[in-house]
């Protein structure tokens, strides 16, 4: 069966108005929707691009073809062959005139969900179904978006010299320590899956590497059960040498600003689908410290902030909106952290170690990305490690790099899920990974 005998074109390929009427093209999709008005039947054949409108005059086709076209059961697997003819009205500015209509594959009735949009359906039953919902123009946009937004990503990072990565995703040892740990067995041995990249991009750092991105899975097993939270997520992860925690929040807020711009110029189809209307986030972002933060939660909010207390979700949102009042932006960096509430690995400032080097960077509903200036003194780290109640001996991998000429270096971690639920105002990060691992959800 060749490809070429089942579709020549996408939908959203074809341009009536300019060089294709007339044209004879062959689509292939789903069948959207049937509607026979007695002596005209219209057949909505729907793509990966968008939808075409199919249109039978009794009178002027073959009855056997036409009898076909009525019996078309929704979600059906067709190709149709025909005649394109430019109409104004009709999805796309033209409708297909057939010769002939082609059944692959038959769907089952009733449908586990509808996909026209006519009927809502849970998110529960959406997810479920995953294999109908992708077929909704809605979730298809969400997930073009997240294609272009990771395109960009990478396209950003070589512009600027950075190589990509791949890092281990079973692990000896914890990343950061504590319990947020899915043990498996490996082999005769329990082994983890990695929370995070960061132990070996710094380890990179040591190697040359010099400026490193990764974009792949991390596991978290924590029992969160919210809007914007998971347990498997796409992290970017970036690591550069002979820098500090401001060179590489400048790398940060810029990279968003490109994602936001190529969204922008290369999927307005899907922005529309979406009803968003995105705007380039202006650069620099406001850096606020975190004493700062402090001030703006406890002068705003009834909920007191007090210092060495991590943001809570009441506290994201004053300030998030202190910072959209203000500014009339949506992102922002919170810095100079409290060294204890950091990971290990964060560098204290030489002259108040009391604070760290470190960044979240924020949008105004919650927390996209957390980085810092790394240690990069053997015997500073080792002393952190031990302060927080971890067995440097777990770490001894690791510790080895920094014995024999580690750089001074910085980095950051940003969620890919949470970055595009930001971006598109989506209300569950569910809706932006293809099949979510929560909790409560390991199927499909």
């Amino acid at each position: 069966m060749s490809l070429a005998n089942l579709r020549t074109h996408y939908t959203a390929d074809i341009k009536p108005d300019k060089v294709d009427n007339g044209q004879k093209v062959t689509l292939a999709g789903w069948v959207h929707e049937v509607r026979d008005l007695g002596g005209i039947c219209f057949v909505v054949l729907r793509d990966r691009e968008g939808k075409a409108q199919v249109t039978l005059v009794k009178k002027k086709v073959d009855k056997e073809l036409f009898d076909a076209a009525r019996r078309l059961v929704r979600e059906s697997v067709i190709s149709v062959t025909g005649t394109v003819k430019f109409e104004e009205k009709a999805p796309n500015g033209y409708e297909l005139l057939p010769d002939e209509i082609s059944v692959l594959n038959v769907a089952g009735s009733p449908l586990p969900m509808d996909t026209t949009g006519k009927v809502e359906a849970e998110l529960d039953t959406r997810l479920d179904s995953r294999f109908i919902d992708l077929r909704r123009a809605e979730t298809t946009a969400v997930f073009k978006i997240r294609h272009e937004s990771l395109q960009a990503i990478r396209e950003y990072f070589v512009k600027h010299n950075f190589v990509e990565t791949a890092t281990p995703k079973v692990v000896a040892t914890a990343t950061e320590g504590g319990t947020a740990l899915f043990p498996i067995t490996y082999f005769d041995r329990e082994a983890f899956l990695n929370q995070s990249p960061q132990l070996f991009k710094q380890i990179l750092m040591s190697g040359g590497f010099d400026r490193v991105f990764e974009i792949g899975p991390i596991f978290r097993a924590e029992e969160h059960d919210t809007r914007r939270h998971l347990n498997e997520a796409t992290s970017i992860d970036v690591e550069v040498s002979f820098a500090d925690h401001f060179d590489v929040m400048e790398i940060l807020e810029n990279l968003v600003a490109y994602v936001y711009m190529r969204v922008i110029e290369n999927c307005k189809s899907s922005l529309e689908v979406l009803g968003v209307d995105l705007k380039v986030p202006k650069t620099p972002f406001l850096k606020l410290t975190y004493d700062e933060v402090i001030e703006i939660i406890n002068s705003r909010c009834e909920e007191k902030m007090h210092w060495g207390d991590d943001l809570g979700t009441l506290g994201e949102h004053t300030v998030g909106d202190y910072v959209y009042e203000t500014t009339g932006e949506s992102h922002y960096f919170i810095i100079d952290w409290p060294t204890e509430i950091k990971p290990f690995y964060a560098m204290p400032y030489e002259d108040r170690p009391e604070f760290s080097k470190s960044f979240d960077m924020m949008h105004r509903t919650m927390e996209l990305s957390s980085g810092a200036q790394r240690i990069h003194i053997p015997s500073l780290l080792k002393s952190r490690i031990e302060s927080q109640g971890l067995n440097p001996d777990g770490f001894e991998f690791y510790l080895k790099a920094f014995e024999y000429g580690m750089p001074p270096h910085a980095g950051w971690g940003m969620g890919c899920e949470r970055f595009v639920m930001t971006m598109l105002g989506t209300d569950n990060i569910r809706d932006t990974v293809l099949f979510p691992r929560d909790r409560r959800r390991l199927s499909p």
